[in-house]
């Protein structure tokens, strides 16, 4: 079945069942590999994607439940957000990823976080981003996360 789909902006048509997971529309028929398979059952957060602005585990959201009215943002276009290019520098800076597989999904996370509440606690970040790293880089996360947040305030200042 063909689908429309908005993602990063731009219309695509897609060839598939309505009922398959949004990440492997987006890895499997538009090529955008950012966002990563981990647990399939929507736990491990590698796969979040932004959903009309809200973080959504897309292994476990139905094509048929986006399409074809709602605005994806996947990794590879992250950079184009204030908040997610702020992110994306103060992971850089404090040599947050490890491995790096999971870290699209923080990065999609945390932007929306800082959307809601652009000066989060340490509990906030915790309570709002749930996502799971093997390699154990949440303090170094929290930091990059107060840096970010520290960066858009000091811009946004007159």
């Amino acid at each position: 079945m063909k689908t429309r789909l908005t993602v990063n902006g731009r219309t695509h048509e897609v060839e598939a069942d309505p009922d398959t997971p949004l990440l492997w529309v987006l890895r499997d028929h538009l090529n955008l590999t950012g966002t990563k398979y981990g647990c399939g059952i929507a736990r491990c957060g590698a796969c979040t994607v932004h959903v009309d602005g809200r973080a959504v585990r897309s292994c476990r959201q139905e094509l048929q439940a986006v399409a074809p009215t709602a605005k994806i943002t996947t990794i590879e276009a992250l950079e184009n957000d204030a908040r997610g290019k702020a992110l994306q520098d103060a992971w850089i800076d404090h040599s947050v990823p490890q491995c790096g597989y999971c870290q699209s999904g923080f990065l999609m996370a945390a932007t929306t976080l800082l959307a809601r509440t652009p000066n989060p606690t340490d509990a906030e970040i915790d309570t709002a981003i749930s996502n799971l790293c093997r390699c154990g880089t949440y303090p170094r996360m929290r930091a990059a996360i107060h840096a970010a947040a520290r960066r858009l305030t000091a811009s946004e200042a007159p």
